[in-house]
């Protein structure tokens, strides 16, 4: 059964660190494009960042630019997203996600193909 499996959330206070992860089991997604997004209270779910299969090539959504950075562990069949200086605004169930194929310009959610369940992060001011 394929599934993907988030950890890493938790409750912090505004400029800490977090780091999620991503735990892939079942099928092999190491040819896949994997990606992060996220849904704050009372709204959609956002794209966050992504990377391709061979993590040469990444995309980051504006809001976390130069603070969140993803990566992947292939062999593991894992990816990971490290969030530093967070702030309130980061608050949000975080989800992992894989595309069907290996193509970062895809940042629409309904594109994916498969997910996991979520982690919650709550940033405090």
């Amino acid at each position: 059964q394929d599934q993907l499996v988030e950890s890493g959330g938790g409750l912090v206070q505004a400029g800490a660190s977090l780091r999620l992860s991503c735990a892939a089991s079942g099928h092999t997604f190491r040819s896949y494009t994997m990606a992060w997004f996220r849904r704050a209270p009372g709204k959609d779910r956002t794209f966050v960042a992504n990377i391709n299969s061979g993590s040469s090539n990444t995309h980051y959504a504006d809001s976390v630019k130069g603070r969140f950075t993803i990566s992947r562990d292939n062999a593991e069949n894992t990816m990971y997203l490290q969030m530093n200086s967070l702030k309130p605004e980061d608050t949000a169930v975080y989800y992992c996600a894989v595309l069907k194929s290996d193509n970062i310009a895809i940042v629409t959610p309904w594109n994916y193909d498969y997910w996991g369940q979520g982690t919650q992060v709550t940033v405090s001011s």
